[in-house]
């Protein structure tokens, strides 16, 4: 007979993983089901290790503006290995820990490939072929993405290449075009640019990273030229040439046909869900354009069968899958969860300058049809920003002009991924525009320009 749990999980990522870490705290058996190393890609081969790579461009980046500081250093150098080696040891500490999190809640990992069977059982092919039956009453789909291929950029992981070998190339390029503006586009065009590769950005949109509000766009890309990042937007990659020692490139623009040389291509177009071979057909569970369908609480049309994270409609982002997780376990454990509202996502881009925002961007809520109150704090006015020596970016806040609901937020600057949670918070809690301008914020911070940005909004600011 096949072993029983109430609950298996098919993939570890920060969604599978802490679904089943909560399934566990709500008493129930569970398994999950990964064939690479628990936290599955955001930890292994995404979030963290990037965050890693992004460090050691930081602290370079310092180290030749330390003079900027009043001190004197010579002589530093990029040691690209040590850099990746790191980054690779950050994964791996991370990853040991989803492990003992599974032991501490006794959790079982199931080394293999898992498919649905049947609605409630779960076939795992191990690394040598065998399958092994598993029954569960509650199947959880959560087997996330991968690099999104297009056509015309084949990925051989030698001159075209994704996200996973940007992270472990044996040599740093000297010259690299980035296809694609999104986080994973302009991260990695900030942190190869900032460790010496000459980099060429090419977005197909009108501007970079797109799904932002239209300023910070216009910010990044001011910072990003004044780093020397060439910037190609409303650009289009017709075709790469890998037969010679390099890569011939070439970009149709508004104004013709441009060929640019590289030794690597890095495809950042998004991502494709990994719905293949998972066994949807077999049970008929029902999907549509790569996405599977649920509800709000992550029920697929078939009992017993759930889906979350990657694959399923909204953001695909790591915080997401995990609150997806939560919700969806405790449902099946009676609880009464809050359906997740998705207009509420911060979303987070870690180059430099950083990028945080959650809500509307302007143009989103005029579009709704809202009267709106705008403030705009620059850090080019905040203390703690001079004092730090980063004075690039804003906080920009949205208010309904009526009730003074916060509409939306959008920042650049250093450390703004660290202060968007206040905003989260606060539109969860319902927080007007005048609560957070009383609300007494610590002086010097880089987040007293939320209070500053709010004031704005309302004609009571002060630093301005």
């Amino acid at each position: 007979m096949p072993e029983k749990y109430d609950v298996i999980v098919i993939g570890s990522g920060p969604g599978g993983y802490v679904a089943a870490i909560r399934a566990s705290q709500l008493g129930m058996k569970v398994g999950v089901v990964e064939r690479e190393s628990l936290g599955g890609i955001c930890l292994n081969w995404g979030c963290i290790p990037t965050k890693a790579l992004l460090k050691s461009a930081n602290v370079f980046e310092y180290i030749n503006h330390a003079q900027d500081y009043g001190i004197n250093v010579k002589g530093a150098e990029v040691d690209f290995g040590s850099m990746v080696k790191r980054s690779r040891g950050v994964a791996e500490g991370m990853s040991k820990g989803i492990q003992f999190l599974f032991k501490k809640n006794k959790i079982d990992h199931i080394q293999g490939f898992g498919k649905l069977k049947d609605k409630q059982m779960v076939e795992v092919t191990d690394e040598s072929g065998a399958t092994t039956d598993y029954k569960a009453d509650h199947i959880i789909l959560a087997t996330g993405g991968r690099s999104r291929e297009l056509p015309n950029l084949p990925i051989d992981n030698e001159k075209i290449i994704g996200y996973r070998k940007a992270m472990v190339m044996e040599k740093q390029p000297k010259s690299m075009v980035v296809v694609g503006s999104g986080a994973i586009g302009v991260e990695f065009a900030y942190f190869y640019n900032a460790i010496g590769t000459e980099v060429t950005v090419v977005e197909y949109m009108p501007r970079i990273v797109p799904v932002e509000d239209e300023e910070v766009s216009k910010a990044l890309t001011k910072s990003f030229k004044k780093a020397k990042i060439k910037v190609m937007t409303n650009s289009e990659v017709t075709h790469v040439d890998t037969k010679g020692e390099g890569c011939v490139v070439t970009v149709k623009t508004n104004k013709g046909e441009e060929q640019l040389k590289a030794d690597v291509v890095l495809s950042a177009v998004g991502i494709s869900t990994n719905l293949e071979g998972i066994g949807l057909e077999d049970v008929g569970v029902a999907h549509d354009k790569g996405k599977v369908l649920v509800d709000d609480y992550y029920k697929t049309n078939i009992p017993g069968v759930y889906a979350i994270g990657d694959i399923v409609h909204g953001p695909a982002l790591a915080h997401v899958a995990s609150a997806e997780g939560i919700t969806c376990v405790e449902k099946i454990a009676g609880l009464n969860p809050e359906p997740i509202d998705y207009n509420n996502i911060p979303g987070c881009t870690y180059c430099s300058p950083e990028i945080a925002s959650v809500g509307y961007t302007e143009a989103q809520a005029k579009e709704a049809g809202y009267d709106i109150k705008v403030g705009k704090f620059p850090f080019s006015a905040s203390g703690k920003a001079s004092a730090a020596g980063a004075k690039d970016g804003f906080v920009k806040v949205i208010f309904d002009a009526k009730y003074g609901e916060w509409l939306g937020a959008h920042m650049i600057g250093a450390n703004v991924t660290e202060m968007i949670a206040e905003v989260v918070a606060a539109r969860k809690l319902e927080t007007t525009g005048h609560e957070i301008i009383k609300s007494i914020h610590p002086h010097p911070t880089m987040s007293e320009a939320v209070m500053e940005a709010a004031a704005a909004a309302y004609d009571e600011v002060i630093h301005l």
